[in-house]
Formats: C-alpha cells, structure tokens, sequence
C-alpha cells in the first residue's frame, strides 16, 4: 500500500507578532515570485500551494512557510491518491505498470486526468487536432510534462508554481563577542552607540579608582581601550560579513582620513537578503534596535550640523577680521 500524500494549505492566516507586509515579502522570496501572484494568496480563502507531498516533505514546506510568518497547515491529498501517474513508490512495489479506469484519460499536452473529453479541462487543448498537429510536426514534440501539483490552469489567481527555498527564512544567530556572523546597518549603528555608552561608564569609574591609586586606574584604562577595541573590531566585521566582504577591510578603520570615508560606507551598503558565504542572513531588528539606531542617527546628523554651524561661523569672524584689517590699511 502507497504511503499517505500531503497538501499545504494556506488561509492567508498570519504567526504571531508578524506583518501583512514582511509576509508577503518573505514569501515572494520563498517562491521566487512576483508581488502581485503573492497578493492573490491573502483574502480568497484556503488554497493548496503544494500539492503530492510524502510526510516529510510536508513538513519540511510547513516549517519554512511558518519561519516566513504564513500560518499554513498540512491535509491529506486525496486527489494525489486518485492521480493516474504513479509515484515512485508506487512503480518500485509494482511489477505491472498501472490501469486506466475506463471512461477516463490523461490530457496527452499537459498530463492532467480528466473524464474522457474532446477538450482539456485543465490547458484548453483540443486533443484531437493536437495529436494531429503533433503527428504532423514530430520534431517539435517535447516530453510531456509531469502532472501538475495543483492540476489547475495558470490563472492571476493560481498558487505560485516555482520550488520553494528551504533555505530561505532561516536567520544566523546573533553574537556580539564573535568575529563570525552578520548584522545589519541598523543593528551596527545600535550596537555601536550601546559600546559607546558603556566605555563612557567604564571610563568614569576609573576615574574614580584613578584617584585613589593611579597605577591601578592606568592599568583598569588600558585593559578597558584594548577590550573596546576587540569588542568593536568584532561588531565591524560582521557588518563587513553581511555587505559580503571579508572582515579584514575593518583594518581601515584605523588608518586616518580614509576610516571616515570607510565608516560612511559601512552605514550606507546593505547586505543581501538572503545567505552568502558568511553565513544566514541576521534576525528582523526589533523596536529597541531600531529606537537606539534612530537615536545614534539623530545625535550624528546633530554633531554634523553643529560642526556645519561652527565652520560657518568661523568663517565668518575670519572674514569679519579681513574686512576690518583692510579698511585699516
């Protein structure tokens, strides 16, 4: 006896603390598709975007589908069990190859089963004249494709018929301490002010040790530099790891006029959306990365400024004096 089938069906249900909008984007990635067939899963009720599926690979469809937010849920395909082309399984335990039941046929185009008919539910073909044609042209004669999953024409409204990636959806872990890994723009920026913040504290409790003995407070500075340094080499290199390039051009950073540029550059260039050689794609930031990313934002838009102002305002005394030297004169 042939082991069950599976189908997925999707209701256009949500996981919890998911978006409308980060799930129709992480499925158009899964798929492979375009936003406009994806829009057409949500708000027409259930439908099978995958169909003839054994136990295993049900699940493994289910568990991806869930990662990119789509609340999904596997049932049984009867109409996998009714198709008239064998499985594999079913070919390897028998010896004799399948029967057709009577009145019924197999579209010779596009392989769908059907009740015996001059015209193919599924495609539209006319048998007749296509076998003719086909007889005519033998050239041109292509193998049949398989029976469709979903045994259903191509419409605006059909499931997106492209493989989905198993790999897609899965996020690296996040490790602070460690050069491996990747992090976004927004995450870097987060992740670089919370460094700057705690060096500060760091720095004002040596102050204080320093008064009370110097040789210590010297000793706690320089292990504090030496593990800021470390701390923010790793965070940079897996800002450089998610852009896709090796973590050695962090050494940039150190070398003056060209580590302001670079820095900018680090800000700017995203990385992809999916996995490179440096591994998973991060997690979705969360509020509080975003919040301390926009606050890094802010306080660096007004050192700009107020350096903008400064410049301005020196030229200004500057050209005041040169005035006033020239009159003298």
């Amino acid at each position: 006896m042939s082991q069950p089938r599976y189908k997925i069906i999707f209701d256009g249900s949500l996981m919890p603390d998911t978006s409308l909008e980060e799930v129709k984007s992480n499925l158009a990635s899964l798929f492979k598709s375009d936003r406009t067939r994806i829009d057409n899963l949500f708000g027409r009720g259930p439908i099978a975007l995958k169909r003839d599926l054994d136990e295993t690979q049900a699940e493994q469809y289910l568990n991806v589908l869930q990662r990119a937010g789509a609340r999904a849920r596997k049932e049984t395909d009867l109409s996998a069990a009714l198709s008239l082309l064998e499985t594999d399984e079913e070919k390897a335990q028998k010896a004799e190859p399948s029967v057709q039941p009577q009145g019924t046929m197999t579209c010779p185009k596009c392989g769908h089963p059907q009740i015996k008919a001059a015209e193919c539910s599924a495609c539209g073909v006319i048998i007749e004249k296509y076998l003719v044609r086909q007889a005519a042209n033998p050239q041109s004669t292509q193998a049949r494709p398989a029976l469709s999953n979903t045994a259903t024409p191509q419409t605006p409204y059909s499931p997106p018929k492209a493989e989905i990636n198993t790999h897609a959806g899965q996020v690296g872990e996040l490790k602070i301490n460690s050069f491996r890994g990747r992090i976004g723009r927004m995450r870097y920026l987060a992740w670089s002010l919370g460094l700057l913040f705690i060096f500060v504290a760091i720095m004002l409790g040596i102050s204080a040790i320093t008064m009370a003995s110097e040789t210590l407070g010297s000793i706690l500075l320089i292990g504090a530099i030496i593990g800021m340094l470390v701390i923010s080499a790793q965070i940079g290199v897996q800002r450089l790891h998610d852009m896709g390039w090796t973590g050695w051009l962090w050494l940039l950073n150190l070398v003056p006029v060209i580590s302001s540029v670079f820095w900018i550059i680090m800000l700017v260039v995203p990385g992809p959306a999916g996995s490179n050689r440096y591994g998973q794609p991060p997690p979705p930031n969360s509020l509080a990365v975003n919040l301390v990313a926009g606050i890094f934002l802010i306080l660096l838009i007004g050192s700009l400024l107020m350096l903008f102002l400064s410049g301005f305002a020196m030229l200004a005394i500057f050209g005041g004096l040169f005035g006033e030297l020239l009159k003298g004169s």
